[in-house]
């Protein structure tokens, strides 16, 4: 097992070296992948003991970046996030589990204010001292969630069978932090 004291303290998620990513399928044939690309959120971790560790995420909704504009609006708008009347998404960490090198945390993620529990799959990517003195650790993290039960049911049926935007949508992470106590 790793020695994970070096991971004690409080952290500070860098946007410019973030990726908050998503990954859905696009008329049961292809995938789409985009991002969100302002964000903030901080870790507490405690490497004796992980399990009294914490994190907090809040996502600013508008910044969804899927490569394509028109893609982009059709997003934000009522049918998907609903940017105007819910601008934010957030994750609050409830639990961490720690399986020898593995860990899971535990949250709950809000999305057009509704709540629904997560178990995000993370890996610590390392540790070291960046060129200009920050301590800096990285982590990668994966889950997947059913948008419908977030509200966002927008869909259209296809001919052939199935639909044009899958339910399930994985949800990728590579963070990086800075360390702030």
């Amino acid at each position: 097992m790793a020695d994970l004291t070096q991971y004690t303290g409080t952290w500070t998620i860098d946007p410019t070296h973030t990726r908050l990513g998503f990954v859905a399928r696009h008329a049961m044939v292809t995938k789409v992948r985009g991002a969100f690309t302002e964000f903030s959120g901080s870790l507490t971790l405690d490497g004796a003991n992980p399990s009294a560790s914490s994190a907090e995420v809040t996502v600013q909704m508008a910044s969804v970046d899927s490569g394509t504009a028109d893609r982009d609006a059709h997003l934000t708008s009522p049918d998907f996030f609903n940017v105007e009347a819910f601008p934010t998404m957030t994750f609050t960490s409830t639990a961490v589990k720690q399986d020898g090198d593995e860990f899971v945390l535990v949250g709950d993620l809000t999305i057009k204010d509704v709540t629904r529990p997560v178990e995000i799959e993370v890996e610590l990517d390392g540790i070291v001292t960046d060129p200009w003195g920050n301590t800096r650790a990285g982590f990668a993290g994966e889950t997947e969630i059913s948008r419908k039960d977030f509200g966002l049911t927008w869909n259209v049926p296809l001919d052939g069978g199935g639909v044009l935007v899958s339910d399930k949508i994985k949800i990728q992470l590579d963070v990086s932090a800075t360390k702030s106590a």
